[in-house]
């Protein structure tokens, strides 16, 4: 009897697994473990041999990977591609001189103010602190925050101009490497405008390199994912920013356009936006804990509105990932690109979640199809071997036995 329910056909390689012994399987695992290891360490020392190249083609290849959709959305309405990357370059180039000439230099004199002040809040969040406790011990409260006190005056005095100092020091080498390092910053503008001019035939000529019936699924998930993630978390900084920036100003929150810059630069990744508020919030409160408070609660409320009311309107769903996996894919780029990583890993999440659930779809439209054609199979043989009971069917013309002994009779 044909099972109406056959089991779908097994790849080799799991035939191939089925068939050793279980010492040949550990075998298997302990040679597997030490050359995945080896060859992990093998890309990465590859990695770090072309390092630069890696970094000028991946940050040129998304920066023409961005300013592709105006580029096209011109073409569309009728303008030469050449013309309209000539003018959607030029634009781009026009704007970042524009915000670096202007916003640039007031962020960087109100950060080198923010560390010479730094030492004044410190003392004044000290103060409130003292005061605090000695409202705690009029009301009674079981509450001492005299060792609080002691250690923001023996250690986070130290640590927070060491970092300030190491902020404006990275601040300073960025800039110092961005013209030291002129001749990539260069490379990365020509290849961009390359990338810009000629992003379908290169797109075309890599994704040729996969199988034909995943090319186009392939490259549809791709660019969805990085236009969704991209798009989405440019908007989200631009209105953070723009609205703290506007709230903090009304507020008289003290270095409001650095406080605003800060939240907004962090909030291209995710979780950033909320660690830059917590960040800003307790600068704040070193000075000022009813201001805090009112950052705080400014911040929230911005946030908020930017989050759930203008990104899902302008984009929907931005990654489709869990925020559990979302965290772990930015610890996993910062551990393997730095800052590179954490901009890239989120995307390139969103495209390895989508091509396993491509794979998963296609394997049970593979298994469907099998059992399908199991069961025409099974239905024909079936058809064939049943036995003919019915005795009167024209084609069943023998004699019964008390037909032939009448003919003899007669």
């Amino acid at each position: 009897m044909v099972s109406s329910r056959p089991s779908p056909p097994k790849s080799k390689l799991l035939n191939w697994w089925e068939s050793l012994t279980p010492l040949s399987r550990l075998l298997v695992i302990a040679l597997a473990a030490p050359l995945t290891v080896l060859n992990a360490w093998a890309f990465s020392e590859i990695f770090g041999y072309f390092e630069s190249l890696f970094v000028i083609l991946l940050v040129a290849s998304l920066l023409a990977f961005l300013l592709s959709y105006p580029v096209d959305w011109l073409e569309q309405r009728g303008v030469n591609r050449a013309q309209a990357a000539i003018f959607v370059f030029l634009l781009t180039v026009f704007i970042l001189v524009g915000v670096g000439v202007t916003l640039v230099p007031l962020a960087f004199t109100q950060a080198q103010q923010l560390v010479a002040r730094l030492p004044e809040w410190i003392d004044s969040g000290q103060r409130q602190l003292v005061m605090i406790n000695e409202r705690v011990d009029i009301v009674g409260l079981p509450l001492s925050l005299d060792g609080l006190i002691s250690q923001i005056n023996d250690r986070l005095k130290a640590n927070l101009q060491n970092i300030a100092g190491r902020t404006l020091n990275l601040a300073l080498n960025l800039t110092v490497l961005t013209v030291v390092r002129l001749l990539d910053v260069l490379l990365t503008i020509v290849v961009t405008f390359y990338l810009l001019l000629h992003s379908k035939d290169i797109w075309v000529s890599l994704i040729q390199w996969l199988p034909a019936r995943i090319q186009q699924p392939f490259s549809q998930t791709l660019r969805s994912s990085f236009q969704n993630y991209f798009t989405g978390q440019i908007i989200l900084a631009t209105c953070m920013a723009s609205g703290l920036i506007s709230v903090f100003l009304l507020l008289k929150v003290p270095f409001g356009l650095l406080f605003g810059l800060t939240i907004g630069l962090m909030a291209l990744v995710p979780f950033g936006g909320s660690v830059g508020i917590g960040l800003v919030t307790f600068l704040v409160a070193l000075r000022d804990i009813g201001l805090a408070l009112q950052v705080l609660a400014a911040a929230l409320i911005v946030q908020q509105i930017v989050e759930n009311i203008i990104a899902p309107r302008v984009l929907g769903s931005v990654t489709g990932l869990n925020p559990f996996w979302v965290f772990i894919a930015i610890l996993t780029g910062a551990r393997i690109g730095g800052l590179l990583g954490v901009v890239v890993a989120v995307p390139t999440a969103v495209v390895i979640k989508e091509a396993l659930i491509s794979i998963r779809s296609v394997r049970k439209a593979d298994e469907a199809q099998h059992n399908t054609h199991t069961n025409h199979t099974s239905k024909d043989h079936s058809a064939i071997i049943k036995p003919n009971n019915d005795t009167t069917s024209p084609t069943n013309t023998q004699p019964t036995p008390t037909e032939s002994a009448l003919e003899i009779k007669d």
